[in-house]
């Protein structure tokens, strides 16, 4: 087996901002019970409940063998609870995501495809010395281009940013994939950060008052307060690393097969299974060792019911598995057919697999939950709107979906600033709720002008 010396971590997905990054764990006292707005959750009480004590359960070693099933309408929340738990485990648990009909690839076997999200959910958290540029921002200024693609967007190219202890200051020119991290983590003046001379990768610390020119808010939900380091910007620091074992395979096959930069594009070809076991080895033994700790990290599936016959006797083999991360599905079906079969199960899941499952109902949200949920997009996003323009959304979001009402945020963002105003007003609301519409409106249009088409 080839030795492992040194991977370069790979980029997060949660440096990207999405409808569920604002989530920042469940929102639990601390008996457990779920407050009605807590940590970007609304809603869903018992549903996060549950959540909390399969958490418990899992930080005390009682869920192996078994996992959990969301179950409920599209636009309840299935996946931001899923997100929740991940992070209620701690910052550093991965968390993957995808859905029942990602599996089926031509260039891999459904399983191949399965296994490589198994081992992306499972983490292995090694611990190093390593050289870091660490300090609280003061100035940064950011430069534009045009994207190669798209000339309508401008993304960032190259950044200078100053970092400043209690004892130093340094000013730092960074490229393109520095910068990048820089934007999607929103990092700004007053900002504590640090960031790994060899690999560049940023990690954001918190938040130190009193920087000078820096913004501060009453209420910033996003981050925690932080003190001002002290001693040179440019030192010595012990830190954790986070690898999945899906990117140790891809290292030992890459080693195997002469394949190089293997972490910066997709392993198309399947990884042999004397691969894992060889990294499997290998982790056991930096385990032994004291070197590094297991981290089970969560595999979420939304539209389990799109899965065959063959999967879930898949996931039913890895809940038994030694190395496994949490596995989470999500469905919107009741009785149907198993997909491949004419057989009818709950959910279109098989009962033996069923049966390893803690199912979790999740409920439609009422008036007020979908206002404070609006709320919390339009702020997360940026956007300012005036009361009569939110309580259009609302009932959008009551009448049509909640997620058609979210959607119309930045359109009409757009249509108020072509205006000259700096906040959504409920005209704007009115007027892209006609340029974009929903589903049921669109068929009902298509409807309308069935005679049209061409039988």
């Amino acid at each position: 087996m080839a030795e492992i010396k040194e991977i370069k971590p790979v980029k997060r997905e949660e440096y990207l901002l999405t409808l569920h990054s604002h989530i920042k764990g469940l929102g639990l006292d601390d008996k457990g019970e779920p407050l009605l707005i807590g940590d970007g959750l609304v809603g869903q009480l018992e549903a996060r409940k549950a959540a909390g004590i399969v958490v418990n359960l899992i930080k005390e070693g009682k869920m192996a063998g078994k996992g959990i099933l969301f179950v409920g309408p599209p636009g309840t929340g299935k996946t931001a609870l899923a997100v929740a738990i991940a992070r209620e485990l701690g910052e550093d648990t991965p968390f993957v995501s995808i859905y029942g009909a990602e599996i089926y690839s031509s260039e891999a076997k459904k399983t191949e495809v399965l296994m490589r999200a198994v081992r992306k959910a499972m983490g292995v958290k090694i611990r190093e010395k390593r050289t870091v540029y660490e300090g609280v921002v003061s100035s940064i200024k950011l430069a534009y281009v045009r994207h190669p693609f798209n000339p309508y967007v401008r993304v960032p190219r190259e950044a200078r940013i100053t970092l400043e202890t209690k004892d130093d200051t340094l000013t730092l020119n960074v490229g393109e994939e520095v910068t990048s991290q820089l934007t999607q983590l929103r990092v700004r003046k007053g900002d504590h950060i640090w960031i790994d001379a060899e690999t560049g990768i940023v990690h954001k610390v918190g938040r130190v008052k009193g920087i000078e020119k820096a913004k501060y808010y009453d209420i910033e939900p996003t981050y925690i307060e932080s003190e001002k380091p002290s001693g040179p910007v440019k030192k010595e620091k012990e830190i954790i690393n986070v690898f999945t074992f899906n990117d140790l395979d891809v290292y030992i096959a890459s080693q195997r097969f002469s394949i190089t930069g293997l972490f910066g594009v997709e392993f198309e070809r399947e990884i042999d299974e004397d691969v894992r076991k060889s990294v499997n080895s290998q982790v056991k033994k930096w385990i032994d060792e004291g070197k590094a700790e297991i981290l089970p990290g969560v595999l979420f599936i939304d539209d389990a019911h799109l899965l065959d016959l063959e999967a879930f006797s898949f996931l039913t083999k890895v809940l038994e598995s030694e190395f496994s991360p949490i596995l989470i599905l999500a469905t919107n079906r009741g009785v149907t057919k198993i997909r491949g079969t004419d057989v009818e199960a709950p959910h279109g899941i098989p009962l033996d697999l069923l049966d390893r499952l803690l199912l979790i109902p999740v409920k439609p949200y009422k008036k007020e939950e979908i206002r404070e949920i609006l709320k919390i997009r339009a702020f997360e996003e940026g956007i300012k709107l005036n009361s009569e323009a939110l309580n259009k959304l609302t009932e959008l979001g009551i009448q049509r979906s909640l997620r058609y009402a979210a959607q119309l945020l930045r359109p009409a963002a757009v249509v108020a600033k072509r205006k000259g105003k700096d906040e959504i007003q409920a005209d704007d609301i009115d007027e892209v709720s006609t340029l974009f519409v929903d589903t049921r409106t669109s068929t009902e249009l298509m409807k309308n002008y069935e005679s049209l088409f061409i039988k």
